[in-house]
């Protein structure tokens, strides 16, 4: 059975102004299997971060059925092996990345000993590690952006879900954010991520879905991209393709 089960899905908003109507997300069916790096890619609007929600049960279909490590979202031990980034992750400022991952490790359940051994291996990965006990309001956003990463893992979930991890990083946090995911995937994880950083998406991705105007217009592997010219060019190949 897959990780993560995605069975039609829609979402429609109401705006609070004009009452209009809006959909986000329509007649949506993807399967993300265990082990496997997925992408989630799409215009701005496009409908990915609002999948994300639903998954995570912070938002609710009005149709379809997600099923995520056996359970439902609503069910709140579906989230217990769950690691999760937002797209705009906020902290307390006042609190430092130790005390941060603290925090995470012991609602999460971890042992002292197990919590300082998992947070000494984040911090030196995602490079933050001299800078730990700094308050995070003294951060760049790329450097908060890697401490939100470090608070995802911290109790080692088997599944991980990014919003836009590359997030306000630069060429090297982007390179330490793509090892990171590399080495979750050799660790038998599995990863469900959206960007709109193509280069990114087609180094690390074992399939790829492509979303446009809140549908999904094609799921593609690693080998669909390699007989491309690359992402960039899939992408607006199918979206212009799909739109005519």
């Amino acid at each position: 059975m897959p990780e993560i089960l995605i069975n039609n899905i829609s979402k429609t908003y109401i705006s609070d102004f004009k009452r209009d109507k809006k959909t986000a997300v329509k007649n949506v069916s993807l399967a993300i299997d265990s082990s496997e790096v997925f992408g989630i890619i799409g215009r701005n609007g496009a409908g990915k971060s609002t999948i994300i929600k639903m998954i995570m049960g912070f938002v609710r279909p009005d149709k379809g059925d997600i099923i995520i490590d056996g359970k439902q979202p609503s069910d709140p031990d579906s989230r217990l092996n769950v690691g999760y980034l937002p797209e705009n992750p906020y902290f307390y400022d006042n609190l430092s990345t130790e005390e941060l991952l603290k925090f995470s490790s012991y609602a999460s359940g971890l042992d002292k000993k197990t919590a300082e051994k998992r947070m000494k291996i984040l911090l030196e990965q995602v490079g933050l590690y001299s800078e730990r006990k700094q308050k995070l309001r003294t951060y760049s956003k790329g450097m908060t952006q890697r401490a939100g990463i470090s608070f995802a893992l911290v109790h080692d979930p088997d599944i991980i879900i990014f919003d836009e991890p590359m997030s306000g990083l630069d060429p090297f946090g982007r390179k330490m954010v793509i090892d990171l995911i590399k080495d979750l995937k050799k660790r038998g994880k599995t990863v469900l991520f959206c960007s709109h950083i193509l280069n990114d998406v087609e180094r690390i991705c074992d399939r790829v879905a492509i979303m446009d105007s809140g549908e999904l217009k094609g799921v593609f592997a690693k080998q669909d991209i390699l007989e491309s010219e690359g992402m960039e060019d899939l992408f607006l190949k199918v979206v212009r393709e799909k739109n005519l």
